[in-house]
């Protein structure tokens, strides 16, 4: 049994295809299938269960590769702390996003890593801040960027704090609302909102406000994405709450929009989380660029100056 034999297995069981896995590992389909036989006899039992049509692991087929996943990732850490021990910072780095992240420019963050450690193969993943979180948990991202309602705090991973905002109301240019100096939430509370899915740290934040001051709004459309929300709001079909930091500079450019300050508005707070379970010399290199301590190093805050950020945006 070999690295690439595990490869090869894993390859299969992610794209229920032995024609994909092998385009994937780079190899020929026979060669693939050949390796994966020899090793289905070494072991003893059936990996997977073949038929003209589909491909799936067997029972003793998905355990091989809980198992080949862990012991590929500890082959990828060797090698990367090898290379790491002479200076050189190498393997894969995992980075997960929400789209509103505003305390840190991250496409100009992740140019600055690439040219101090172009070794590094850098992955990218958005989505919302709960499932990074268990991605981070789980081993499958290395880092990423939160953004949670103000009091909650991300479990189970090493955390920095990045920044505080707090929302804002966004309206239609032509909006009754559009030039007030500032509002209340039971002053819109009546309105049509358009927000996040339900159930989302991104919707949490507006629910648990205008629930904290016992009120009851209707949100008649639902979006996974802000881009769907801000073209909604253009459309003049609702009114959303978002963050300053990051739909001020927007709408900004954006004169279908505008921004007006709530008095007992929600807050979220940015995070910088990591895993708590020995991170690698990429995830370690990425901390440096941010210019952040790690346990061991003393006292924890958070970055100073860290390149790349951008002042919060103001209505």
């Amino acid at each position: 049994m070999d690295l690439q034999q595990m490869r090869y297995v894993v390859a299969v069981a992610e794209t229920r295809n032995f024609t994909r896995a092998a385009e994937r590992c780079g190899v020929v389909q026979s060669s693939l299938s050949h390796r994966i036989a020899a090793l289905e006899r070494e072991l003893g039992v059936r990996l997977f269960a073949r038929s003209s049509r589909r491909v799936e692991p067997t029972g003793a087929g998905e355990a091989f590769v809980a198992a080949a996943r862990e012991c590929l990732a500890a082959a990828e850490r060797a090698a990367a702390d090898a290379a790491a021990a002479t200076g050189v910072v190498r393997g894969r780095l995992a980075v997960g996003v929400i789209v509103t992240t505003a305390a840190v420019d991250v496409p100009e963050l992740l140019q600055r890593y690439r040219a101090r450690h172009p070794d590094v193969r850098v992955v990218l993943r958005s989505g919302r801040s709960d499932d990074l979180v268990t991605a981070l948990r789980e081993g499958d991202l290395d880092i990423a960027f939160l953004g949670l309602p103000e009091g909650e705090r991300p479990s189970g991973v090493e955390t920095v704090v990045l920044d505080h905002d707090e929302h804002v109301l966004v309206v239609p240019a032509g909006h009754r609302l559009a030039g007030a100096s500032r509002v209340t939430l039971g002053e819109i509370a009546e309105e049509t909102f358009v927000d996040f899915v339900a159930g989302t740290p991104a919707r949490a934040q507006s629910d648990r406000a205008f629930t904290a001051a016992g009120l009851v709004r209707d949100v008649a459309y639902e979006a996974g994405v802000v881009e769907l929300i801000i073209r909604l709001l253009e459309r003049g079909l609702g009114v959303a709450l978002l963050p300053s930091a990051y739909i001020g500079p927007l709408a900004a450019e954006n004169p279908a929009l505008a921004l007006v300050p709530v008095v007992d508005g929600p807050h979220r707070v940015e995070y910088l989380a990591w895993s708590r379970f020995n991170p690698g010399p990429a995830t370690r290199a990425m901390l440096d660029v941010l210019g952040v301590r790690r346990a061991g190093d003393g006292p924890q805050g958070p970055p100073s100056g860290t390149p790349g950020r951008r002042p919060p945006g103001t209505p």
